[in-house]
């Protein structure tokens, strides 16, 4: 049975794939930035005696990470498993949007990934085995208007996958992506929105304008259940030769399939008509 960190578990993906692993025997840390948010983990787990422990782990805290690896390996003495699933949404106008909340959601998308990632390689790499799952986002693929802060860091993330699947190979370390559409979770109720923002905002009107052009499409709106990510997740881990990348979701599919049939002139068009231009 394998060792599994996976960051981000308070609630989710990342709490429904800590429950995937461990149901099927393996050894899960759930790590989260506030452990006072594990009770629906910890019922969980008691309830159906999971090998399961709930870890600290904030992972734009170089300390917290270092300290959370420290804590498996010394009880473990190995990770066979990382999902880096931490993250941040953003919804505003990338020109309200100041410094300080752009960094904040870098901070966790893209850095946070590569602390956990940086901290965990040298293990796997002294073991020559080990498997990084990067939680990214069809977001990654199709930039929208107001989701570009949110997209730009998960370019960034599946740009760093791609270039660490890479280095990490001739170590017998696997890396890969998985992008979800729309899923059940709480990640937009924990999301950010630029405090420039607001209905005074030049853009307030076509944010609305497209938020209501979305709404009549219904795929865009579809949420589906995020069990379903938990157990993609898992089958590509068991898998000897992963894909680079996991689409997943039936938006994230039919967007991957029109994204591919238009060249970025016709893309943008159809943009610009959702917004009414």
């Amino acid at each position: 049975m394998a060792v599994v960190l996976i960051t981000g578990c308070s609630s989710g993906i990342g709490l429904l794939t800590a429950l995937h692993f461990a149901r099927k025997g393996d050894t899960v840390y759930a790590s989260m930035r506030n452990t006072a948010k594990a009770g629906e983990l910890e019922k969980a787990r008691q309830a159906e005696s999971l090998p399961i422990e709930v870890i600290q782990l904030d992972v734009t805290d170089e300390g917290s990470v270092a300290r959370a690896v420290k804590q498996i390996m010394d009880g473990a003495g190995r990770i066979d498993v990382l999902v880096n699933n931490a993250g941040l949404a953003h919804l505003g106008p990338m020109e309200e949007t100041d410094d300080d909340e752009l960094k904040e959601i870098f901070e966790t998308n893209f850095f946070g990934a590569m602390r956990v990632t940086r901290a965990v390689a040298p293990h796997m790499r002294e073991q020559r085995s080990g498997t990084i799952v990067n939680i990214s986002s069809m977001a990654a693929v199709v930039t929208v208007p107001f989701r570009g802060v949110y997209s730009a860091t998960k370019r960034a993330l599946e740009a760093a996958s791609e270039s660490f699947r890479y280095e990490l190979h001739s170590f017998g370390v696997r890396v890969l992506i998985i992008e979800p559409g729309g899923f059940d979770t709480k990640m937009d109720d924990n999301g950010r929105v630029p405090r420039r923002f607001t209905d005074r905002s030049p853009y307030a009107e076509t944010e609305k304008r497209y938020a209501a052009v979305l709404a009549q499409i219904p795929a865009a709106n579809e949420r589906g259940d995020a069990r379903a990510v938990a157990e993609l997740i898992y089958n590509a881990v068991q898998e000897e030769q992963p894909k680079v990348r996991y689409v997943i979701g039936r938006d994230a599919e039919l967007v991957a399939g029109a994204r591919q049939q238009l060249d970025d002139e016709q893309f943008e068009q159809g943009i610009l008509q959702s917004l009414g231009v």
